[in-house]
């Protein structure tokens, strides 16, 4: 006798045939459909490789003859393929066959997950479920009534046993342009073969989850590094994922965390290993790169853009340049780098404003160009609002293999990026959950977006042939860079922005003011990491690192540090030259702004300029820190009403009587070079019978003002001397 308790277990082993029992992950065939190697079939097949499915891709290299399943009916012709298939597989009773789409299908866990959860659902044949009765809304009222979850058959995934799925697709007997999901609908909405063949749906998305009508209930979950899709409307974790209809963008964005990079530190949306490595290659056989810059609006630092392209780290003559410039206040800028560097690209193409191309028939022209040509390898298109710091870019980029990518590239402490996270239903900028975590580079990794602009590389095999017949710039009613990505998202390509390294930075255009003579010197606010690189002296962050080297005090409490670069101090000089509104050595309320000087000089305000704020912003970033350093226990606040260029010359205003300076500290900028601009010039403190006399353009001398430091300024005896002063904290 059995003992009571094991009676239930007994009876339920003696009902369960041997072909019904679980079986294990080797039984177990993954089947899916593809006429050709997509971006989103490679995705596929790296979460098959992840997690170690047997899987049969049927129909690759054939011709698609099921209709444009994406917008009508249609599909047919991956039933007779299947059927063909299924018949191989129909007397293996334990084996059991998952067939899903693999275009806009990820999976997100292996075998052993899918088994289980088709065995709690009790069913001999499992197809997944949606919201929506496609086809024929008509079949709607016929469907079996649920009570918790999705009532409707969708076609794109379903799982069974062998034999029961191949007499399913046997009964095909339809066109290639028939309707697959039609086709299995009436079968499982028979109540008869719905009986026969054990057939259910997955209402609550245990195993599989469409996205179409259903975004909303799915979540991604974090937990201890790892990263899962959630159904949240019924708690379940499903292990397909298909993007259905409209919401193959949504896939796009869960396929950068599912499955492949299990850490949500990275992403990595289909990545594989068919990475690209030329560390060891020949400068002769790297790729050819046509390198398109478009300058289409004024833009601030275009010097410094320019002479980045010449720092590449990148064999020159494999890069044919192509520059279309639609400014005029640029010219000058194109020149003066043509001047110097047109013998490193003697295959470049210039098109100036002269010739009025448009922005869109200009980037036309330029990828037409690496189209033609059959020796294209890439083709990589720069903006000139880019920051491109990172010589290795084009390097980094070519060798992460990808059809089309883009390097993250961001505007300093803003979110404002070259890239968009998500799509709006109207087609526009939608901030997706994870957007600011990947600006900020708090996730780190390659990432599958919608939408890229200013700087991209594409590869020249895709131009000439998915895109070959694509007008991918001119579109009526939209601007070039939205039509680009439109084209690259319609032909299923894939796009990729990568913020696996430092790449540079987006400059901000929008207040840059050319009528001003040098106007870079205004971008302290809107560009401060660019305006710092140009105008601050490469040696000022030393002074707080090595003080003793950086820092002398030639008299006491005199201190002399790097400050400007020598282009600014140029700079500075010539706008005040241009300026030309010389005080003669008197001053009136109205330029003095409310300040006063013990000892007029011949000097042009900032406020004259209007470059007060800008030289306010100046004190407070840069000064103030040193301060606060040298004299231990102030803290400035950087004020100052008195900030003026003061001209010194023998036959003008050669020195200065000895005067107190109405501050609690002072700073002296030498803008010129002695012993070559002039001869002579100085100061020297009276009380301490000290002299500074030998000032170097750029460095600057600060000392206490009223009481203690009683100064003169030394005659000039030649040329013309220009320093900055400033009256800090009046």
């Amino acid at each position: 006798m059995f003992p009571l308790a094991l009676l239930p277990l007994f009876f339920l082993q003696s009902f369960v045939s041997a072909d019904q029992r679980s079986p294990s992950a080797e039984n177990l065939l993954v089947i899916t459909a593809a006429t050709e190697e997509t971006d989103g079939f490679k995705r596929f097949m790296s979460t098959i490789r992840e997690f170690n499915y047997t899987v049969k891709a049927l129909g690759l290299g054939e011709e698609w003859k099921g209709g444009d399943v994406a917008r009508t009916v249609g599909g047919g012709q991956k039933v007779r393929w299947l059927k063909k298939e299924l018949l191989k597989h129909s007397e293996k009773t334990n084996m059991v066959i998952m067939f899903v789409d693999s275009y806009d299908v990820i999976f997100a866990a292996g075998p052993d997950e899918v088994l289980s959860k088709f065995k709690r659902l009790g069913h001999r044949v499992v197809f997944s479920a949606e919201g929506f009765c496609w086809p024929d809304q008509r079949l709607a009222q016929k469907y079996p009534v649920v009570h918790s979850g999705k009532r409707y058959l969708n076609s794109g995934g379903f799982i069974g046993f062998a034999p029961d799925l191949s007499a399913i697709v046997q009964q095909w007997k339809n066109k290639d342009s028939d309707d697959d999901q039609l086709f299995y609908t009436k079968i499982y909405l028979d109540k008869t073969q719905r009986t026969k063949f054990n057939m259910t749906l997955d209402h609550r998305s245990r195993i599989f989850q469409n996205l179409n009508g259903a975004v909303d209930e799915v979540v991604l979950k974090f937990e201890k590094s790892k990263v899962r899709a959630r159904n949240v409307a019924y708690d379940t974790l499903p292990v397909v994922i298909h993007g259905n209809g409209p919401t193959k963008l949504q896939l796009n964005y869960l396929g950068n965390y599912v499955p492949t990079a299990w850490t949500y530190e990275s992403g990595c949306g289909g990545c594989d290993d068919d990475l690209l490595f030329y560390n060891d290659v020949p400068d002769d056989e790297m790729p050819l790169v046509h390198f398109a810059v478009f300058i289409e609006h004024a833009t601030p630092f275009m010097e410094e853009f320019l002479d980045r392209l010449t720092t590449l780290n990148y064999p020159k003559e494999k890069i044919h340049l192509f520059i279309h410039n639609n400014v005029v206040y640029h010219e000058r800028h194109i020149q003066r780098f043509w001047e110097r560097h047109r013998s490193l690209f003697p295959n470049a193409r210039l098109v100036g404003p002269e010739e009025n191309l448009q922005e869109d028939k200009a980037r036309t022209m330029a990828v037409e160009a690496c189209k033609k040509d059959p020796a294209c390898d890439y083709y990589f298109s720069i903006d000139s609002d880019v920051a491109l710091t990172n010589p290795d870019t084009l390097r980094i980029l070519i060798e992460e293999n990808k059809s089309v990518i883009a390097p993250m590239l961001s505007k300093h402490g803003k979110l404002w990026s070259n890239f968009w996270g998500a799509l709006s239903p109207e087609g526009y900028y939608s901030r997706s959950e994870d957007y600011i975590e990947i600006v900020q580079a708090k996730r780190i990794g390659l990432w599958n977006v919608p939408y890229i602009t200013q700087a991209y590389l594409i590869k020249g095999s895709v131009l000439r042939s998915k895109l070959s017949q694509m007008s991918m710039y001119v579109g009526e009613g939209m601007d070039p860079d939205m039509v680009f990505c439109k084209s690259i998202r319609d032909q299923g390509i894939f796009m990729f922005v990568s913020n696996r390294d430092e790449f540079g930075r987006l400059v901000a255009s929008a207040n840059f003011n050319t009528s001003r003579l040098h106007p870079d010197m205004w971008q302290i606010f809107d560009n401060p990491v660019d305006w710092k690189e140009k105008y601050i002296n490469n040696n000022y962050s030393k002074i707080f690192e090595d003080e003793k080297s950086f820092v002398e005090q030639p008299c006491p409490d005199v201190y002399w540090f790097p400050a400007l670069s020598e282009k600014m101090c140029d700079h500075l000089v010539e706008t005040m030259e241009d300026n030309n509104q010389w005080s003669g050595g008197k001053h009136n309320d109205e330029r003095l702004a409310g300040g006063y000087e013990n000892v007029p000089t011949v000097d042009i305000h900032m406020t004259q300029i209007g470059f007060e704020k800008e030289w306010l912003k100046f004190l407070k970033e840069y000064i103030a820190p040193v301060t606060e350093k040298l004299y231990p226990g102030y803290f400035p606040k950087s004020q100052a009403i008195m900030n003026f260029v003061v001209r010194y010359r023998p036959d003008e205003q050669p020195s200065l009587r000895p005067h107190h300076d109405s501050s609690t500290f002072t700073i002296n900028v030498a803008l010129n070079s002695k012993n070559i601009d002039y001869e002579g010039g100085g100061c020297r403190f009276l009380r301490y019978d000290c002299k500074v006399e030998s000032p170097r353009k750029g460095w600057t001398f600060m000392h206490p003002g009223r009481l203690t430091h009683y100064h003169e300024g030394l005659p000039t005896t030649r040329g013309t001397r220009y320093i900055m002063v400033s009256f800090v904290d009046p």
